[in-house]
């Protein structure tokens, strides 16, 4: 299993435009075959800083997944809104493997 790491630098003044955009991806990712974790924007501290994460099996799965996406009707219309309303300024991609499994049981009071 791989997870995608995404690191948005967003335009703090189209918070609202970057909060549609993940809503969409919420929509199209799960459809194209990607587990998503979900979409994060800000809320405290750094106002131009926002995440994406999802997993998937491993990379060739990912470009499955890519080609899937670039076909879906809504995952074409959010790539196209995000040129339009410019409010993504820079975009950072990293794939990681989860090292600390397994996890210990949280402890519930």
């Amino acid at each position: 299993m791989i997870t995608c790491f995404i690191r948005y630098e967003i335009d703090p003044y189209k918070k609202d435009a970057f909060v549609q955009y993940a809503r969409n991806w919420g929509q199209a990712i799960p459809r194209c075959g990607a587990d998503l974790v979900g979409y994060f924007a800000p809320h405290e501290g750094s106002v131009s800083t926002a995440y994406g994460i999802y997993h998937l099996p491993d990379l060739a799965s990912y470009e499955a997944y890519r080609a899937r996406l670039k076909d879906d009707p809504l995952g074409r219309e959010n790539y196209a809104f995000s040129q339009r309303e410019k409010f993504i300024l820079r975009e950072e991609r990293q794939f990681l493997k989860l090292a600390s499994a397994p996890h210990a049981e949280l402890i519930k009071p």
